[in-house]
């Protein structure tokens, strides 16, 4: 029996029985498409988590940072001047194609004058006007205050109720920070510490200032990270600890705290290391259900070999081999659960694309949109588990069409 008469054959014995062969295929759909979701989806959180946070290796360069944490957390010396970067420059300018330092900007810890009162508050900087607020009173600062250069400054309920009583008293009051006087237009609701994936919240500060004001003079120069850029290539998580050792023995702030290289692609290997193992483990549990779809088929197969005994004798009279018989029935249950997989496949496909942000949304990811990953491996894995399927759970049915012996169907 040629190939394509094999394939025209099955499929027209398949449709003799819609609805059954119908009800198999949503069984392996089913399976499959659980399967297919949650890899995407487990994929996806990986590939978000390594665009966030790993090297810039897409744009052909790679970028780390080097942090320096201060003994007495209240100080307000900084870990790194320019003549640290020029220090960097001289001794890896080799390696290290470019070094700058990275301000602060979020919840930064800062003395500041409210009223009368001077104790440290969080601040938080601010480059461009921000609709993430909930404006109890006031106004928000604009483009313009921004772009002329207005010394004004949002302040959060909590702090405005409890040093003026009311947050409509706060309004036209000023902070002084860092030498610099801001006049006080609006008051926000205040908002947690951290957002709902455990991110730092910088609309959680007490104050909110324009960040070009409160960066002047000597600390527009200086700032406790430095961000490193490297070439493609390079081994830059290598270098990066060579540069933090070097100035833990060299810099100039070194007796008063210490500089530290945090490997965030090693972190992110470790993630991705447990993600795995987390996704591999609830797909096997969703592979479940794809052992059940199986003897699903089993079943179907079964009952049609039982019902189909007098088209089996028919073909052996005729001059079917038992291979022929066998092989008929086989590609019968390989187009059963193939197409199941394949619909699976577009199942799973569209069902981790609406999953993924609906995740984003329920973690509160500020800043973090996860994507769902539909890799290649996928559907390899979704067509040669469904032909897998189909071949071990339907030869057994298979092989029983193909003992069956011509004299015993003619009696």
């Amino acid at each position: 029996m040629q190939v394509i008469e094999l394939f025209k054959t099955a499929i027209q014995s398949l449709k003799t029985n819609k609805k059954r062969s119908f009800l198999t295929i949503i069984g392996i759909m089913i399976g499959i498409a659980a399967v297919i979701a949650i890899l995407g989806i487990g994929d996806g959180i990986t590939q978000t988590m390594y665009d966030k946070y790993g090297n810039n290796a897409k744009q052909g360069q790679q970028t780390t940072e080097i942090a320096f944490n201060a003994n007495n957390i209240d100080s307000n010396i900084y870990g790194f001047t320019q003549d640290e970067i020029e220090d960097i420059k001289t001794q890896f300018g080799g390696e290290v194609k470019k070094a700058t330092i990275e301000r602060e900007t979020d919840n930064i810890s800062t003395p500041a004058q409210i009223g009368s009162i001077t104790k440290n508050t969080s601040v938080s900087l601010l480059k461009k006007p921000t609709n993430k607020l909930k404006l109890i009173t006031g106004k928000n600062i604009t483009e313009n205050d921004l772009t002329t250069g207005q010394a004004t400054a949002l302040m959060s309920d909590k702090v405005a109720k409890k040093q003026y009583g009311t947050t409509q008293n706060a309004l036209g009051t000023t902070v002084t920070v860092n030498d610099v006087t801001y006049k006080v237009v609006g008051v926000y609701q205040a908002q947690g510490q951290y957002t709902g994936d455990g991110m730092p919240n910088p609309y959680g500060a007490s104050l909110l200032l324009p960040d070009f004001l409160y960066y002047h003079g000597e600390s527009a120069t200086q700032g406790n990270t430095v961000k490193l850029t490297f070439s493609q290539g390079v081994n830059a998580s290598q270098i990066s600890r060579k540069v933090a050792k070097y100035l833990q023995k060299n810099g100039s702030t070194r007796n008063q705290g210490s500089y530290e290289y945090i490997d965030m692609e090693k972190a992110l290997k470790q993630f991705s290391s447990q993600m795995s193992i987390i996704t591999t483990f609830i797909s096997f549990i969703a592979a479940i259900s794809l052992f059940i779809a199986g003897i699903g088929v089993m079943n179907m197969m079964y009952i049609s070999v039982s019902e189909r005994t007098q088209e089996i004798g028919i073909r052996l009279a005729v001059g079917a081999t038992p291979l022929n018989i066998m092989m008929q029935f086989l590609v019968e249950a390989v187009i059963l659960t193939l197409t199941g997989g394949l619909l699976g496949f577009l199942g799973g496909a569209g069902l981790a694309h609406l999953l993924a942000p609906l995740l984003s949304s329920a973690i509160g990811g500020d800043g973090i949109h996860i994507h769902a990953h539909i890799s290649i491996n996928a559907f390899l894995l979704a067509f040669g588990t469904s032909a897998a399927v189909g071949l071990i759970f339907g030869i057994l049915p298979a092989r029983q069409a193909a003992n069956k012996n011509l004299i015993d169907i003619l009696r």
